[in-house]
C-alpha cells in the first residue's frame, strides 16, 4: 500500500465511528486526482466503504471481523457535512413510540435535502425529502410525534395521539404546541385540542393537591 492510502486508512483508524472520508477534507494529503484514485482503490479492496458519490467511511473491526458503522451515526456526520435535517421516517417513529408493532422493512430517513440512496455494506438506506412539517424538532420526542401522526394519517391521529399523550412529559407537550403553527389542520386540531386538555388536567390536579 502506497503512502496516501495508508495516511487515509491511518485518519479513519483515529476517527470516530461514523465519521466520514470525503476528498475536499483530504486536500492536505494530495492531489484531488491522486486522493480520488486512493478512495477509490480502498473501497474496491473493502478497506472502506463508499456511502454515495464522493463520501466513503471505514468498517469497524471487531472479534466476528468487519462491519459497517452505525446508521444513526453515518446520518449524523452526513446531516453536518450537508447542513440537511435528517431523521428517522414516520414508520420508524411510530414503532419506537408503541402505535404499532411493524418494523420498516427498509431503512428510511427524511432530509430536508434531495433524496437519495446510501450504502453501508450491503444494507440500503433510502433518503426521502419530506416537507417542513415533517422535520420540525428533530431528534426530539415532540418531532417523532409529528413524524409518527403523519405515518398514521388522518383516519388514525386522534387514537394515535390518546396513546402517545400518556407518554410525554410536560416539555415535550409545550415543543408539540409549538410545533402546530407548521403542521398541517386535520393534525394541528386534534394536537391543540390534546395539549389544552393535558393543561386542564395538569391545573385540576394541581388544585386537588392543594386542597
Amino acid at each position: 500500500m502506497s503512502t496516501l492510502p495508508k495516511r487515509i486508512m491511518k485518519l479513519g483508524a483515529e476517527s470516530p465511528e461514523g465519521a466520514l472520508l470525503c476528498p475536499s477534507a483530504l486536500l492536505h494529503m494530495g492531489s484531488r486526482a491522486a486522493i480520488d484514485q486512493a478512495l477509490s482503490r480502498l473501497a474496491r479492496k473493502g478497506e472502506i466503504l463508499r456511502v454515495c458519490q464522493g463520501v466513503y467511511v471505514r468498517p469497524i473491526q471487531t472479534r466476528f471481523g468487519p462491519r459497517p458503522p452505525s446508521v444513526e451515526k453515518v446520518i449524523a456526520s452526513l446531516s453536518a457535512l450537508w447542513s440537511e435535517t435528517i431523521v428517522p421516517c414516520g414508520g420508524a417513529a411510530a414503532n419506537a413510540l408503541g402505535l404499532t408493532t411493524q418494523v420498516p422493512v427498509r431503512s428510511v430517513y427524511l432530509t430536508s435535502g434531495p433524496a437519495r440512496r446510501l450504502f453501508l455494506g450491503k444494507l440500503t438506506v433510502e433518503l426521502r425529502h419530506a416537507p417542513r412539517w415533517q422535520l420540525a424538532a428533530p431528534h426530539r420526542p415532540a418531532g417523532a410525534v409529528v413524524r409518527a401522526l403523519s405515518w398514521l394519517g388522518p383516519d388514525e391521529v386522534e387514537a394515535g395521539l390518546g396513546v402517545i399523550g400518556r407518554k410525554l412529559a410536560a416539555e415535550d407537550f409545550r415543543e408539540l404546541a409549538a410545533s402546530c403553527a407548521v403542521m398541517p389542520a386535520w393534525m394541528a386540531e386534534p394536537v391543540s385540542e390534546m395539549v389544552a386538555n393535558g393543561r386542564r388536567l395538569r391545573k385540576d390536579a394541581q388544585r386537588w393537591d392543594a386542597a
